[in-house]
């Protein structure tokens, strides 16, 4: 197998030309519809690959790609599935493969960097909007009449298809990789782990959006049931009321993948942290304090800027707002000691990176707006920009993991869970 370093990340519009090309290459078997519209216009794609007579109803699998606007490898990594399922026909004797290239072509546009040669370039042009606006997240912030139409698309094609497995594919920006799964796959924990060990990426075992989730191997994390209790969760957004959870409808399992841009080998360390309360005070307090600095540059520079829904300032400053609105409940949370009984160096570091990073997207999303008003407080926070980066990834010792990598993992983990959840079925079928 060879792994070009040069791939980048491909456009929406790159996605769907792509996809245009499959259907020519493959009529009969692959298709190309539109299956929704987003806010500012634009299409939502889905590509199918299955047979032509097979049926709505039967077993399905759904990919989603781009939920979420600053983790671009999804829309490849779904590409790369369609042409594998194309080429193998075992893959699709069973299922038939939906794959949603983009969930959020508005934010994608935004968020431009298709190829980042460092930390700092990747949030030059950083854009993440704020949680009612997600397309998955929206469900567990909104009520169901104001729910954006991505999200209500997204909701339609699991109706729909009914998916026997839904595939959502995320990034991280520094880590490692994990799995967060609505229902447990027994057996994926090996091939995962494998696949990161070949292509060397780390496994985060203590990831922070699944603190106090059971794990049945490392960096496999069984998300809570609904109706329980989110136990350690710090986040506004409650993954039980996402779209993540709409295909246990129809008795479907969603897995969530995780891959990293850049990878530490900080955040896979299984050795108990000697003082996680302390860590966790130390790291709420410089939250605070790199939040306040923002706010401040924030507050003075607001009256001279776009109005919130005034375009293409007005997203950005709405995603700044929501993101500085959430670190106070986060600091307090840590300051609590809010922390695993036996936290390992793994968790503590994987705190203190979602800490750097949450402040990150704040000021850097500030200062586009900043430098688009060609405001006098731009240089001040692209000072703080430039220097957290640095520091993050000297803290956390970041190596650049090649797109394809990221790509090739998350196929591989994909593939397993179809494995697993389409063996796991059938059994069920011939019991029954």
């Amino acid at each position: 197998m060879t792994l070009y370093r040069d791939m980048r990340y491909p456009t929406p519009h790159e996605l769907a030309l792509a996809g245009r090309v499959l259907t020519e290459e493959h009529p009969g078997l692959v298709g190309l519809r539109r299956a929704g519209t987003s806010r500012g216009g634009q299409p939502l794609w889905l590509l199918s690959v299955a047979a032509a007579d097979r049926a709505v109803g039967d077993r399905n699998v759904l990919v989603v790609a781009g939920a979420h606007a600053n983790e671009p490898v999804g829309g490849a990594t779904a590409l790369s599935l369609a042409r594998r399922v194309i080429r193998d026909p075992a893959l699709r004797a069973d299922s038939g493969w939906h794959l949603l290239l983009c969930a959020d072509p508005d934010g994608a546009a935004l968020h431009r960097t298709p190829r980042p040669y460092s930390l700092l370039d990747y949030h030059r042009n950083f854009f993440r909007p704020p949680g009612p606006e997600q397309p998955e997240w929206a469900p567990s912030l909104l009520p169901t009449d104001r729910l954006p139409p991505e999200t209500v698309a997204l909701n339609a094609l699991i109706d729909e298809l009914r998916p026997l497995l839904q595939v959502s594919l995320h990034g991280t920006d520094l880590g490692g990789s994990w799995v967060q799964l609505t229902r447990d796959i027994p057996g994926l924990a090996e091939p995962f782990a494998k696949s990161a060990a070949e292509l060397r990426i780390p496994v985060e075992t203590g990831a922070s959006d699944a603190a106090g989730w059971p794990s049945p191997g490392p960096g496999i994390f069984v998300m809570p049931e609904p109706g329980t209790k989110a136990d350690g969760v710090f986040h506004p957004e409650d993954t039980r009321l996402s779209t993540w959870y709409r295909t246990h409808r129809y008795d479907g399992t969603t897995a969530i993948v995780e891959a990293p841009m850049w990878a530490s080998d900080l955040v896979d360390d299984p050795a108990p942290h000697p003082d996680p309360r302390r860590a966790l005070a130390v790291l709420a307090r410089r939250l605070t304090e790199e939040a306040e600095q923002v706010a401040r540059v924030f507050a003075a520079a607001r009256p001279g800027l776009p109005g919130a829904d005034v375009p293409p300032a007005g997203p950005l400053l709405r995603a700044v707002e929501w993101t500085l609105s959430l670190i106070p409940g986060i600091s307090r949370a840590w300051a609590g000691g809010a922390a695993p009984a036996e936290a390992t160096a793994a968790y503590i570091g994987s705190i203190d990176a979602f800490g750097r990073r949450l402040v990150l997207r704040a000021a850097a999303m500030l200062l586009r707006v900043l430098r688009w008003a060609g405001h006098r407080a731009a240089p001040e926070l692209d000072r703080l920009v430039t220097g957290w980066c640095e520091a993050f990834a000297a803290r956390f010792q970041a190596r650049w993991v090649p797109v394809a990598t990221q790509v090739e993992h998350q196929s591989r983990t994909a593939l397993a869970a179809y494995a697993r959840v389409s063996a796991g079925a059938g059994a069920r079928t011939l019991r029954g």
